[in-house]
């Protein structure tokens, strides 16, 4: 067997061994034409013919030499996750040649031809693939709003001839100037000097060390100089850099599907502070939503929480010690295939695919969930909320039967499925790409029909058990330029929307059964906003995992989500340490959404619950517990001024986790300590994030401040050190405020 697929896995991050590269030829660079073959082909030759824009044809025949397999991006890590991406190895071996591209306006024409070992022959059928070349363009092939800042001169296109694949500007950089936002960025707060991307991407785990996000946007701001920032107004990848090359310019290269000579992308330009600049992108894309204030209170999680007596004895561990939680997310409720019905739950398959209602089932008194309903009853008369975690995706392995199977079979015959082409050029429904759920059917939720046939399934969940919200994760498996939505979008435009649509698909559901829009996702894109809430997804209980975490939230704030959280002190791995815990436990408290969560270990003895109980007996550390208990308690006493700023913060556009240069754009120390951030108007936090410190250095931004511990005023616009205890994140108030703020931070549980 040989096999070539021309745009690969559609991984943006790897090369597979059996795809071209580039997908699109360039006319000038190299061109890698490479096959994937079983152990008995010994030889691979490729067929070559060349077209010229003259319509002179040559042909030529190429050996190509044994190469090292790839295939999406595998890797070999810890965690159940990354151990299902390793078993995608496979005994097939790669073969590889590389030419020189001819000249833009070429047709390229292929096919690939094996030997076995037994002198047998094999062929795959003919490709095809036009040459690009980089032209300068007019500058009018690039659109923009307000007053343009494209420098003139700059706009280059990718193309054929007949169609553009790509565009390239610039944008002028002045001295001290900072570029940040460019959505969830876990690496830094001020991108000058770097290069980087905007794709969703599931990067599990060492996102800021991989540079990849879940959620990223082609907008960004400047901060230090007059003040603007930019959207490039396009659901494609784009590419950003900003100043790597050339210091004193941006340059951003975006993908376009243009005719030649026609505008190919468009560039949203806005002017002033950088609220101002948040302001005008969110009227563009969609302002966030006020959720209800209950969002506010801690939120617990652990994977291996999987029966509805392990649910019910951790809720009332927290009881027991006093710690006050306001939500539980469950992640491994169901059955594990449809992800509609509960693990022993007894029912008959509905054929059709048709949604069941509660009194379909049974839950039989010995399975793990024998009364669903009843379980949520009695978490909402002990004021706590319960949220069901969710994937997008009809999974496939192993292969499904009983529901799942009706439902897969459902989907196909109702054309609710993302769909992608065969050999033949046909639409078959796309199989997931991913190391996990691999070859799963996955709906197109942009399809407002498409996604209410698959929210119905869910709607007795919400109706009828009583749950508050969805934990919709796993929203970055479209994979794939050529995928086919069904308004005929293809992948390279829609697969970046898909996490919004998700996320908005389960929020439609939520609120047209009378409750708020609660979703809990890590994937989103320009538009998410809109719709729940966020957190920064998988990551390591390190230090380093921390403070990158960090800056995953103040640049998704910058870029306008402001309901966000993150696993703290990481989900995954061995434990953290007591200081590491309640370091991550004190900044928590500080940030939009105070949650904790644990990855699923098989459950092997001793846990690795991320509760403070099991951390403390784990650790032998007897802080542990009565430091989060306090921690607790002061965020139910910030749940008001949370409420309150968020509502602010909708009104005005300035993020509840406010960078420092927000309110103080030319602030050298917003940049020099970037892990410090305001909490509405009122409070600015500088959390420890480096382990050992006892003391700690807050650059506190012009104002009166007064220390929320001691109630000692300070003044600000300057570097100041301060003793931190375990139980101690320095935090400041507005002088001003201070005398409605003080009963928080003073009061006792």
């Amino acid at each position: 067997m040989i096999r070539h697929r021309p745009f690969g896995s559609g991984h943006p991050y790897s090369i597979d061994t059996e795809q071209r590269r580039p997908v699109d030829p360039v006319a000038g660079e190299p061109l890698r034409l490479g096959v994937r073959a079983t152990s008995d082909v010994e030889s691979v030759e490729v067929e070559v013919e060349v077209t010229d824009a003259a319509g002179s044809r040559r042909t030529e025949r190429l050996p190509l030499a044994r190469a090292t397999r790839t295939s999406r991006g595998q890797t070999i890590d810890g965690g159940h996750l990354a151990s299902a991406q390793a078993r995608l190895a496979r005994t097939a071996g790669g073969w590889a040649v590389e030419l020189p591209a001819p000249e833009a306006g070429s047709a390229i024409r292929y096919r690939f031809v094996g030997r076995t070992t037994d002198g047998g022959m094999q062929r795959t059928r003919r490709f095809e693939a036009a040459v690009s070349g980089w032209a300068d363009a007019p500058d009018g092939i690039v659109s923009t709003a307000a007053a343009s800042r494209v420098i003139p001169g700059s706009v280059q296109v990718l193309t054929d001839g007949a169609r553009v694949r790509r565009v390239r500007l610039a944008l002028p950089l002045a001295d001290g100037e900072h570029v940040t936002g460019f959505g969830e960025r876990f690496d830094a707060l001020d991108h000058r000097g770097t290069e980087l991307d905007s794709v969703v991407f599931e990067q599990y785990k060492s996102q800021g060390a991989e540079r990849k996000t879940y959620l990223p946007m082609p907008f960004a701001h400047v901060v230090g100089g007059e003040g603007w920032g930019f959207h490039v107004r396009t659901s494609r990848r784009a590419w950003f850099d900003v100043g790597a090359s050339e210091p004193d310019r941006l340059v951003v290269e975006v993908e376009a599907d243009a005719a030649a000579g026609e505008t190919a992308v468009a560039v949203a330009f806005y002017d002033g502070t950088p609220t101002d600049v948040l302001d005008a992108f969110l009227a563009e894309v969609g302002r966030p939503e006020e959720l209800p204030d209950w969002v506010f209170r801690l939120w617990a999680s652990g994977n291996e929480w999987n029966t509805q007596a392990e649910v019910v004895r951790q809720m009332d561990l927290h009881r027991d010690h006093d710690v006050p939680v306001g939500s539980v997310v469950i992640e491994a409720w169901s059955d594990e295939r449809t992800f509609t019905a509960f693990r022993d739950a007894e029912y008959e398959v509905a054929e059709d695919g048709a949604p069941h209602r509660l009194a379909d089932f049974t839950f039989p008194a010995d399975g793990a969930w024998p009364d669903p309903k009843g379980m949520v009853d009695e978490l909402h008369a002990r004021d706590i909320r319960v949220h069901l975690w969710q994937i997008p995706l009809l999974k496939a392995r192993p292969h499904p039967t009983g529901q799942a199977r009706a439902d897969a079979l459902a989907a196909e015959r109702e054309g609710v499925l993302i769909r992608e082409p065969n050999a033949r050029g046909e639409l078959r429904p796309y199989r997931n790409r991913g190391w996990w759920f691999p070859l799963s059917t996955m709906p197109d939720l942009t399809d407002e029909r498409a996604a209410r046939w698959w929210t119905e399934k869910r709607r007795y969940l919400v109706e009828e058990v009583g749950i508050d919200g969805f934990k919709t994760d796993g929203g970055e498996h479209a994979w794939g330029r050529e995928l086919a939505y069904l308004d005929g979008t293809r992948g390279d435009e829609g697969n970046n929307l898909f996490p919004v649509a998700y996320a908005k698909a389960y929020g439609d559901l939520l609120r047209s059964a009378g409750k708020a829009p609660v979703t809990f996702s890590r994937a989103g894109f320009t538009g998410s906003q809109a719709h729940g809430a966020f957190w920064a997804g998988d990551e390591n209980s390190t230090w380093e995992a921390f403070r990158w975490s960090m800056f995953a939230g103040l640049s998704a704030a910058a870029s306008g989500i402001l309901y966000w959280g993150w696993d703290l002190a990481g989900f995954s791995g061995p434990l953290p340490s007591a200081e590491l815990y309640l370091r991550a436990t004190a900044a928590s408290t500080f940030v939009p959404i105070m949650q904790y969560h644990s990855e699923f270990n098989h459950h092997r003895r001793p846990v690795r619950d991320r509760t403070p109980w099991n951390l403390a007996e784990r650790t032998g550390d007897d802080r542990v517990l009565p430091v989060f208990r306090a921690y607790a308690h002061l965020r139910e006493r910030l749940v008001p001024y949370l409420a309150a700023e968020a509502a602010e913060s909708i009104r005005t556009s300035a993020p509840l986790m406010r960078p420092v240069y927000f309110d103080h754009p030319t602030l050298e120390t917003a940049w020099t300590h970037p892990l410090q951030w305001f909490l509405g108007r009122d409070l600015f936090v500088s959390p420890v994030v480096d382990e050992g410190e006892t003391t700690h250095e807050v650059a506190l931004p012009p104002g009166e401040w007064v220390d929320a511990w001691s109630g000692e005023a300070v003044a600000g616009d300057g570097v100041v050190r301060v003793e931190v205890p375990i139980e101690r994140i320095p935090v400041f108030a507005r002088a001003p405020a201070w005398p409605g703020l003080r009963e928080v931070f003073t009061a006792r549980p």
